[in-house]
């Protein structure tokens, strides 16, 4: 017997929003989730008085003011600014690439200055490729040396970038960096966002705020229940999982990059002063350190908590079981990506969204506007 409008497979924000929709015109939901708890990656365990990111650094920002005002009614935002910090060898630079950077770099004080130093760098990787019989970048090692010259390219961005693909940089294609932004400012805040912050109380209260009156099952996997079988329970299905899985990769399977935490309650009350450091050599095997209680503590609340929490965090292979975190855009994997979207253009009455059901990387608040787009929901 039917009983919903929708069965939403995936609480993550794309289901919860749409959930928080539906429900608002009239429409009647489930949703099911596999895991033990609501929220997808964005779900925070309380640890110690401290919001843990429990699947990685989640910091809303957009400059769509209709997005900023939407979360915001469901509950308050505060004002975090994303600055992380770099640790190359035990010395620290501001990102992004700004003047602070430059000047830890090379000691430059002025925008001339640091503009003069690039464009020498890079000249003199764009010369080494010519005296080679080279007149466009083969690879990203290329790619970024011909964009910032070899200081950037070697301390910030290509072992951190190894780390995270488990590839050399001459290994990887030129088109995963297009370009890399350089101000010539004094601004370590890492988005050019009008609006930034993370939900105060954590972004479980966003989660709860937007799911408030939807029917929800966790530790429902949508394979292995009835609900496999929809249509007996509901009109229509909003799917956020992987689009392979949905057809029984009958195509192949879509590669992923996965990522896994070691977290670490510590008995002191500030760590590393930031909430996100990114570790750039490989004498480090983890990305970046994040240290949660820097996205809803400032000042003398930070002191006012004993202890922190740090999480480290490290790029992986996707093997069977593991979560999927990124869609690996190559061109056997885009091309494959590309045959499961047209299978999902002809499923009736399902509707595929999400960054697994798209196979594509999404910030939060895009993901949002999406759903806020769609028509007659």
């Amino acid at each position: 017997m039917i009983q919903y409008d929708y069965l939403i497979v995936g609480s993550g924000l794309f289901g919860a929003t749409f959930a928080h929709e539906a429900t608002r015109h009239g429409k009647k939901c489930l949703v099911i989730d596999k895991r033990p708890q609501l929220g997808g990656n964005v779900y925070c365990e309380n640890v110690e008085g401290i919001n843990v990111h429990k699947y990685g650094a989640h910091i809303f920002h957009t400059n769509n003011k209709e997005v900023w005002d939407y979360v915001n009614t469901i509950v308050p935002f505060n004002r975090y600014t994303n600055s992380p910090v770099a640790n190359y060898h035990g010395k620290l630079y501001n990102l992004p690439f700004n003047m602070n950077t430059f000047y830890q770099m090379w000691g430059v004080t002025t925008p001339d200055q640091a503009v003069a130093k690039i464009e020498e760098q890079k000249a003199e990787a764009v010369a080494k490729m010519k005296a080679e019989g080279i007149y466009e970048p083969r690879n990203l090692e290329e790619q970024g040396l011909c964009l910032v010259g070899k200081d950037i390219f070697e301390k910030l961005i290509k072992e951190y970038t190894e780390k995270q693909w488990g590839r050399k940089c001459s290994e990887l294609p030129a088109f995963i960096i297009k370009r890399l932004p350089v101000r010539l400012v004094f601004d370590n805040n890492y988005f050019n966002d009008a609006y930034q912050g993370i939900p105060i109380g954590g972004y479980n209260k966003l989660v709860e705020g937007l799911l408030e009156g939807v029917e929800c099952k966790i530790d429902t996997d949508f394979f292995k229940s009835e609900y496999r079988d929809w249509r007996k329970y509901a009109k229509k299905l909003v799917y956020t999982g992987p689009i392979d899985e949905y057809f029984d990769y009958c195509s192949g399977k879509l590669d992923w990059r996965t990522v896994s935490f070691k977290t670490k309650v510590l008995d002191k009350p500030n760590y590393q002063g930031n909430a996100v450091v990114n570790y750039t050599s490989h004498d480090e095997p983890y990305t970046r350190v994040i240290e949660h209680k820097h996205f809803e503590m400032f000042g003398q609340a930070v002191y006012d908590c004993p202890k922190t929490v740090i999480s480290e965090e490290y790029s992986t292979e996707y093997k069977e079981g593991m979560e999927p975190f990124y869609a690996v855009n190559d061109e056997r994997n885009n091309a494959l990506a590309e045959e499961y979207c047209q299978l999902a253009e002809k499923e009736d009455g399902v509707l595929f969204g999400g960054r697994l059901a798209e196979y594509k990387y999404y910030d939060m608040a895009p993901i949002i506007e999406k759903v806020l787009k769609l028509q007659n929901i």
